[in-house]
């Protein structure tokens, strides 16, 4: 019923067809104005981590802003005049912008040791090298040699100073994810209303939409400070860095790929078709069918607001890949049929190709979708939406080949028109098909020591969330990071949280008299003026000097950092009194600044912030995190209760274990799933078996080089294997169905072997090298995980393009599938 409802409608109506089509592609491209990108943090966090409830809960404690850092390498040293001068000038054309707080430089450090008077004058009269009466050549070497300075706000060199720029809060943003994170703790604890349910859908529209206009002054700032920085480039190497910036830097690679991505396919599309068709005709026919499929997926984004990230930006050239294959196919199939059938008219032709290529054609999309769908099981939003989205983008690939193809080949093609080389002529597939006839050991010699190679190579697999090393070595966000890493204290954050019992029991008997001051003394008022005890100051520092040891960690600051140069400038060490009073004495500006960031007396916290030297070679970042948490029992004697570990580490390390976890075991659930699909369409489980094989084979094979290659398992690498597996299958669904269909005729399975390797064998040499040159156009990303996806990916699609030409006849001649041979050959 369906075929004869499709023969009325598309074959014998064609330009109705191509009028519905024009009408979606107009609706579509009007949608299409918004469409929009995402590059933010948290789009690559996953939802609900309970490490990121925290982290935003230490974030609120401890006060944290947004900023961008400026790496400063004068021509001159920092204690000529001219190089304070410029710095001066840079700063205060920075701070002159309108998204600006403040400006720290080294110019603002202030220089305690400059005077002999006491530490309280010191702490309020403070000068700094901008003063012009001060020693610049003294003042400098205490910065250099400070405990909170050095390695901060200039290089252990003395060389490179950094300039951090905190941006004002955006107060409306940061409501906006309060309340984005109540909706999303609600929904799993208790779930949502129907009312809940309507306010929270208006609530993400005015949310994504704030976003947008959010990434839009993100940029404009970017674009500012940049304009600043060029014009102080003469007398020193300016680097910025910073989120701001890199979210920024993001959304223009993401445009950049999306647009090189999708030209570069297309391009080498028309090449690849002009080879095989040698037609203007043939070749426009399937480029419309992509270019269509690929505008309706946008004007739906658009229309949805789903936003593409950097881990969906590649979507734009899988779809013209996978339905440039599709495209193919059904092409292929149309011409070899025009010219065995010459008596049947071209609507026959077209009618009877449609209905002999919907099938296969289906089962590879649900296969494909199949691997596709794996990805939502990550829990990473950007990754789930990359799934959702390519399964989205493939059905609606599927609909426009059955509708736009047929009827474009309907009224552009003639009735006796076969301009297409000779099929039944193809040296590749040809040679394939004779060395399958003739190598049985050599073939299934080859699978095994593949197999061994690759389960060898996969147990040497491990996930790793090196950012820095995520971008070409000739972008700014390498090179900044790169020198912030090597000469600022590192790039990546982690907190280490110490947390104090409520009533703290001095042991040391310096204590003793203080103690009882306290307990007569202390109210909820006054509690933060008698908090400070010596006992806890050791721990803090006990902490401070181990993390500092760790030759992985770069800057540690902590209220430990402060009391050192408190202490320095006393020339004694303080007791748990004097401390107290010290802090009932600095101002509260300087409290602010020097206390509240590393100590909250409310809580009974302290927090030690330090940064991970992310370009470290060899540096094993979940390893690292194991360490640091296992030691601070172990060896220093904290009781697991008493210290807790937060940072973007922490946030990046929970991502990419998440994610290896669920895709390597996903991999059994996508085997599944094709195992039913190939049962579904042959109900033989023989064929069902021997059609997956070929494929894992090529995956596997993937994830045993990278294994073998110490490559990191990341964001993009990890899903290789389970896309490898839905686009390669797709070959393996053609070439069973077509040998099932000509095996009925020929009933010999060496003719048949040899006929589907001059038919369908051709197609699928042609669309293995469309998508494998295809993929290969990734390598023009900026983004290294996007290039290692399009380079293993396409190996992986050579691999299996190979075996199923080789592996899998031979496989199917070995066990005889389809029954018995009744036919000499």
């Amino acid at each position: 019923m369906f075929a004869s409802f499709y023969k009325k409608i598309i074959i014998d109506f064609p330009r109705l067809t191509l009028l519905f089509l024009i009408l979606t592609i107009i609706f579509s491209i009007y949608h299409s104005k918004n469409f929009n990108l995402d590059a933010s943090s948290d789009a690559l966090l996953l939802e609900g981590d309970p490490d990121l409830k925290y982290l935003r809960e230490v974030n609120e404690t401890y006060g944290t802003k947004d900023f961008l850092v400026l790496t400063y390498t004068p021509i001159s040293n920092f204690t000529e005049k001219e190089t304070i001068l410029n710095l001066q000038l840079l700063k205060s054309k920075i701070e002159k912008l309108t998204w600006v707080d403040n400006v720290i430089t080294i110019i603002d450090v202030p220089l305690l040791k400059s005077t002999d008077e006491g530490l309280m004058e010191r702490l309020t009269n403070y000068k700094t090298l901008a003063y012009p009466e001060i020693d610049r050549k003294r003042g400098f070497d205490e910065i250099i040699n400070s405990p909170i300075y050095r390695n901060y706000v200039i290089s252990e060199d003395g060389k490179t100073s950094g300039i951090v720029v905190y941006l004002k809060k955006d107060e409306r943003l940061e409501e906006f994810i309060k309340i984005k994170d109540q909706y999303f703790y609600q929904l799993k604890e208790v779930g949502l209303s129907k009312e809940d349910k309507l306010n929270f859908k208006k609530f993400i529209k005015e949310y994504e939409e704030y976003k947008n206009l959010y990434n839009l002054r993100n940029h404009q700032n970017i674009t500012e400070i940049r304009d600043v920085i060029s014009k102080y480039g003469e007398n020193a190497k300016i680097h910025l860095g910073g989120i701001p910036m890199i979210a920024d830097d993001m959304m223009s690679y993401i445009k950049n790929d999306i647009i090189v991505f999708g030209l570069g396919v297309f391009v080498f599309i028309i090449i690849t078709l002009w080879f095989i068709f040698k037609n203007i005709k043939w070749v426009l026919m399937p480029l419309l069918g992509c270019a269509t499929s690929v505008v309706i997926m946008i004007g739906l984004l658009g229309l949805i607001g789903w936003k593409v990230t950097v881990i969906s930006s590649n979507f734009i050239a899988l779809m013209l890949i996978l339905n440039m294959a599709m495209n193919i196919h059904v092409t292929v199939r149309f011409l070899q049929l025009k010219k065995e059938f010459p008596e049947l008219k071209k609507n026959e032709v077209i009618f009877q190709t449609s209905k002999k290529m919907f099938l296969p054609i289906l089962y590879t999309v649900l296969t494909t979708i199949c691997a596709f769908l794996s990805l939502v099981f990550s829990g990473i939003k950007p990754i789930i939406d990359f799934g959702w989205m390519m399964t989205l983008g493939l059905l609606i690939s599927l609909l426009v080949t059955f509708l736009l193809l047929p009827s474009l080949i309907s009224v552009i093609s003639s009735e006796n028109e076969i301009d297409i080389k000779d099929t039944e002529k193809s040296f590749i597939t040809s040679s394939l098909g004779s060395f399958t006839k003739n190598n049985k050991l050599l073939i299934f010699g080859s699978a095994l020591l593949i197999v061994i190679f690759s389960m060898t190579g996969i147990f040497k697999l491990e996930v790793e969330n090196s950012f820095i090393n995520y971008f070409d070595k000739e972008t700014e966000i390498y090179k900044g990071m790169k020198k912030i890493d090597d000469d600022l204290g590192g790039t990546t954050p982690l907190n280490v949280i110490l947390k104090f019992p409520k009533k703290t029991k001095e042991i040391k008997k310096e204590d003793d008299e203080f103690d009882e001051w306290q307990e007569d003394n202390e109210t909820n008022e006054n509690k933060a003026k008698y908090w400070f005890t010596r006992d806890k100051m050791d721990k803090i520092i006990k902490v401070h000097d181990y993390l500092d040891s760790l030759p992985e960690i770069g800057k540690v600051l902590s209220f430990g950092s402060i009391l050192r140069v408190a202490e320095d400038l006393n020339n004694k060490e303080l007791q748990s009194l004097e401390i107290a009073v010290l802090y009932s004495k600095i101002p509260v500006e300087i409290k602010n600044e020097i206390i509240s960031p590393y100590i909250s007396v409310e809580k009974d916290e302290a927090r030690i912030s330090l940064r991970i030297k992310d370009s470290l070679e060899g540096l094993k970042r979940n390893d690292l995190i194991k360490k640091i948490n296992s030691e601070l029992n172990s060896k220093l004697g904290l009781e697991k209760s008493e210290y807790k570990l937060a940072g973007v580490l922490i946030l990046f390390n929970n991502l990419l274990q998440s994610l290896f976890k669920s895709q390597i075991l996903t991999l059994g659930i996508v085997l599944l799933g094709i195992f039913l699909m190939f049962f579904l369409l042959f109900r033989n489980v023989v064929i069902s078996l021997i059609g997956i094989v070929p494929n894992f084979i090529a995956a596997f094979f993937i994830l045993g080089i990278i294994g073998f290659l110490k490559i990191p398992l990341d964001m993009m690498t990890i899903t290789i294997a389970a896309i490898t597996i839905g686009i390669a299958v797709d070959n393996s669904i053609h070439y069973i169905y077509r040998f099932k269909e000509e095996f009925k005729k020929i009933k010999n399975y060496n003719g048949t072997l040899d006929k589907c390797h001059s038919t369908v064998g051709i197609a699928i040499l042609n669309t293995s090298i469309t998508i494998v040159f295809g993929f290969s156009i990734l390598v023009l990303s900026n983004f290294i995980p996007t290039i290692y996806f399009g380079v293993f990916t396409g190996i992986a699609m050579l691999l299996a393009m190979i075996s199923v030409l080789t592996l899998l006849p031979k496989l199917i001649l070995t066990y005889k599938p389809f029954g018995e041979e009744t036919n000499e050959f």
